[in-house]
C-alpha cells in the first residue's frame, strides 16, 4: 500500500513513518520543509520525501498526484483544511486517518470517556477538532470518502515538551519536585490528565491503515492505559529524584498569583480532567499502548537531561 505521511518529521510521524515501511508499506512523507525526523532510522531511506505547503491552493492536487492508497493526515487544525483535502481525495477512492484531540470531549463528565459520550468542547483547538471529525465521519457515513479520526491524549516522549504535574510547560515544577521545594498545586489536585507516548500513537495510526474495514467511519481515542492526577503525577515525578512531593494545595486565585501565564496553560489542562478509554481502539483495531503515562513523562524528562544518569 502507499501510504502518504502529512506532517511526516513531527513527534508522531517520526515513529509512524519507520513503523509503515517495516510493516511492507510504501511511504510518501510529506512536509512543509525540510526538518529532520525526531529520531534517526534507517527506514528513512526508503522513504520519499515530499515538500509542499498546506496552504498553497494546489495542496489537495499535489497530494492526489502522487497516488495514495491512504493518507495519514496530522497536521490538519481547521475543517476548511480537511473539507478541500477531502474534495481533492474523494475520487480516488484513497482511505484518510485523520489525527485529532481529546479535547472534542471538553469538560469530562463521565470517567473513563467513550468515544460517543456526550461532548461539549470548548477553545478554539478542540471545537476545531470536533467539527473536523463530524465532517468527515458524515461524509464517509453518506458514501464519500473512506476516513477515520484518532484522538490521541498529551502527546510526549523523547525530544518534545511534556505536560508537567502542574498541567502547563513551565520547567520551574521539575526543579522544585528535583528539589523537594514546594509545589503549589490548585484545588485537590484529583484532576486528570492522559498523556501518550508519540510512538503509541503511531502504533494506532499504523492499525487504522493496516485495518480499514475496521476504522471507515469510526473514531478512536488513542492513549495510555490509565490517566495521572495531578497530585500521583507529581508524587511520583519526585521520586525520580529520591524526593518526596512537596505539595501545598490552594485555590486557582492563589494559584494564578503565583504562577502567572502558565496558571492559563494548567487551567486548559486541568479543567477538562480528562481521562479517556481504549476499549474500542483495542476491540476494532488490536491497540495495546506499549508505555504508561508515567513512563512517557519520564522519558521526555530524561532526554530533557533532568535526571541524573
Amino acid at each position: 500500500m502507499h501510504v502518504v505521511v502529512t506532517g511526516a518529521t513531527g513527534h508522531i510521524g517520526s515513529y509512524l513513518v519507520p513503523r509503515l515501511v517495516r510493516a511492507g508499506h510504501r511511504v510518501s512523507a510529506v512536509t512543509r520543509g525540510t526538518r529532520e525526523p525526531y529520531h534517526p532510522d534507517p527506514a528513512w531511506e526508503q522513504v520519499d520525501r515530499v515538500v509542499l505547503d498546506r496552504d498553497a491552493d494546489t495542496f489537495g492536487a499535489d497530494l492526489v498526484d502522487l497516488r495514495p492508497d491512504a493518507v495519514v493526515d496530522l497536521v490538519c487544525f481547521t475543517p476548511d483544511s480537511a473539507r478541500r483535502l477531502v474534495e481533492a481525495l474523494r475520487p480516488t477512492g484513497a482511505f484518510l486517518a485523520h489525527c485529532g484531540t481529546i479535547w472534542v470531549h471538553g469538560r469530562a463528565a463521565f470517567s473513563p470517556l467513550r468515544e460517543d459520550d456526550p461532548r461539549e468542547p470548548f477553545g478554539e483547538y478542540g471545537t476545531q477538532k470536533n467539527a473536523i471529525e463530524e465532517l468527515l465521519l458524515a461524509e464517509t457515513r453518506s458514501g464519500g470518502l473512506r476516513s477515520t479520526v484518532l484522538h490521541p491524549g498529551h502527546i510526549s516522549g523523547p525530544g518534545w515538551p511534556v505536560i508537567t504535574p502542574l498541567g502547563n510547560l513551565d520547567p520551574a515544577v521539575w526543579e522544585q519536585l528535583s528539589s523537594g521545594g514546594e509545589l503549589l498545586v490548585p484545588g485537590l489536585g484529583l484532576e486528570t490528565m492522559h498523556h501518550v507516548h508519540a510512538d503509541d500513537v503511531a502504533q494506532g495510526f499504523e492499525l487504522a491503515v493496516a485495518n480499514p474495514e475496521a476504522a471507515v467511519g469510526e473514531s478512536f481515542h488513542v492513549v495510555s492505559d490509565r490517566a495521572l492526577t495531578a497530585r500521583g503525577f507529581a508524587e511520583a515525578a519526585a521520586g525520580w529524584w529520591g524526593r518526596s512531593a512537596n505539595l501545598r494545595f490552594v485555590s486557582w486565585e492563589e494559584f494564578r498569583g503565583a504562577y502567572g501565564e502558565h496558571a492559563d496553560a494548567s487551567w486548559e489542562h486541568l479543567s477538562r480532567s480528562h481521562s479517556a478509554s481504549t476499549g474500542k481502539a483495542r476491540r476494532l483495531l488490536g491497540y495495546s499502548p506499549g508505555f504508561s503515562s508515567l513512563e512517557t513523562a519520564r522519558s521526555a524528562v530524561e532526554a530533557m537531561g533532568l535526571l541524573p544518569g
